[in-house]
């Protein structure tokens, strides 16, 4: 079982009643940078996802290697889809660029996780426009597997209880981001430091699938992935297999 620091302990506990320096959980406030501090590292251990493990849906991406397309979505086998973490030197924008289906022009990148499919998954994204912040959003749209059925339907975001600022990405610089969903929370790390807390939507918890990665118009080098190890329910059932999709 996982055990949690005090502080974080107190913060949930704020939450469930309401309480608490941010006051209602739906009220987006930033947190002091001393409070975040406080908080220690990651509490669960994720393994490194090998090459061949990583299965690539959209675009091309190779761990070790850089990812130069506008488009790229990828899901790791065999694993459980609660926690992972991204390492990557950031190189810039592609050189070509890609609208999403909604008609928006995004640069971002970051972790899917309990990734069923295209339609059903919470999405963890460092954007870049207008300024660098973390976004985080739940992508829910029961009985829908394929981005024909679902397209842009179906999100919703979700603010912060409390949260930092989130450093610029310049060239040639590498960082590591890490999210976890511990009950109905998810706490995501910035090169180890904690950057953002919030309570997932209650239709979250339906979600079962493994952890993978997404970015839009931006090039880097996957340095590492690393994950929960465990095959969801939803990948044994559907014995998700490794292919192409028509995604966002």
């Amino acid at each position: 079982m996982t055990t949690l620091a005090w502080p974080v302990i107190a913060m949930l506990a704020a939450v469930a009643t309401g309480g608490g320096a941010c006051g209602n959980s739906h009220v987006e406030c930033v947190a002091t940078a001393d409070r975040l501090d406080k908080q220690e590292s990651a509490m669960v251990k994720l393994s490194p996802i090998a090459r061949e493990a990583l299965c690539v849906t959209k675009g091309a991406a190779r761990i070790g290697e850089r990812v130069t397309q506008p488009t790229m979505r990828a899901f790791a086998h065999e694993t459980s889809g609660d926690a992972a973490a991204l390492t990557f030197t950031y190189r810039g924008e592609t050189v070509h660029a890609r609208a999403l289906a909604s008609g928006q022009e995004r640069r971002q990148l970051g972790l899917k996780l309990r990734a069923a499919n295209g339609c059903n998954l919470v999405y963890v994204m460092w954007r870049l426009d207008p300024k660098p912040k973390l976004d985080i959003s739940v992508k829910y749209n029961p009985g829908m597997t394929t981005h024909k059925e679902c397209g842009a339907s179906g999100y919703t975001k979700v603010a912060p209880i409390e949260h930092a600022a989130v450093p610029p990405l310049v060239a040639g610089d590498i960082h590591t981001l890490h999210a976890e969903i511990i009950g109905d929370q998810l706490i995501v790390w910035i090169d180890d430091q904690p950057s953002w807390r919030g309570t997932l939507p209650t239709h979250a918890r339906e979600l079962s699938g493994p952890a993978g990665l997404r970015s839009d118009n931006l090039a880097f080098d996957l340095v590492a992935f690393s994950a929960l190890q465990g095959t969801t329910t939803s990948q044994a059932s559907a014995d998700r297999r490794c292919r192409e999709e028509d995604s966002d």
